[in-house]
């Protein structure tokens, strides 16, 4: 039997203040846009979606009885925990940066970018090959993990994929093997004109519009 697995991302948090580090509610626009996706998702056999309240809020609204998977929990943003990446990036530049360009960079006490990629090749591994459409609710943090595993990429390329909330993407082995490994799999983005992967730098040189 061939796996394929769904990712959907959450629908962004009640966040007026700037991308935070944090769990956080889905704000009523939020759960409305969420209702909207119902008719967009595909046939699964198994659905689960992170701990967060957003991930469990955007399940409930799409009628998802979704078992909680903690492999798909946001970051470990350690000491940075509640605060707005404005915030860290004005008061702690140095490390903020250094958390954005080396993937194994941890300034904040918490999860480097290679380990949480690892976390979700860990859990893509251990999924059960009678199971044949998983659908899956996580964090943007762990569906750029998703791609940079499904494309080959380095994990430098990380912070260069845009995840707009409610994209979902797509992933299947290509060699049709009952235990798919790693770089054994293929994507597709169900809404790709919102997916988009940046090329460049911003004026400072860190890769731009990186956080989401």
């Amino acid at each position: 039997m061939t796996i394929c697995l769904t990712i959907l991302r959450a629908v962004a948090g009640d966040d007026t203040g700037g991308v935070v580090f944090d769990d956080g509610a889905l704000s009523k626009s939020g759960l409305g846009e969420a209702g909207t996706t119902v008719t967009a998702l595909p046939r699964y056999s198994a659905a689960f979606r992170g701990p967060s309240a957003r991930c469990a809020q955007t399940a409930q609204v799409l009628g998802l009885k979704a078992a909680l998977e903690p492999a798909l929990r946001d970051f470990d943003y350690g000491e940075w925990r509640g605060r707005t990446a404005a915030e860290v990036a004005a008061t702690d530049p140095y490390r903020f940066s250094a958390w954005l360009t080396d993937p194994d960079a941890t300034p904040h006490g918490g999860e480097s970018v290679r380990q949480l990629c690892q976390r979700f090749t860990n859990w893509l591994s251990s999924l059960p090959s009678q199971t044949d459409h998983i659908l899956a609710v996580t964090e943007p943090a762990v569906i750029r993990a998703a791609l940079v595993h499904a494309l080959s990429a380095p994990v430098r390329a990380f912070w260069h994929l845009e995840v707009p909330p409610l994209v979902m993407v797509s992933l299947a082995p290509r060699c049709r093997s009952l235990e798919p490994g790693p770089s054994t799999w293929e994507s597709a983005v169900s809404n790709a004109q919102d997916l988009w992967i940046s090329p460049g730098r911003d004026a400072e040189g860190a890769p731009s519009r990186m956080i989401s």
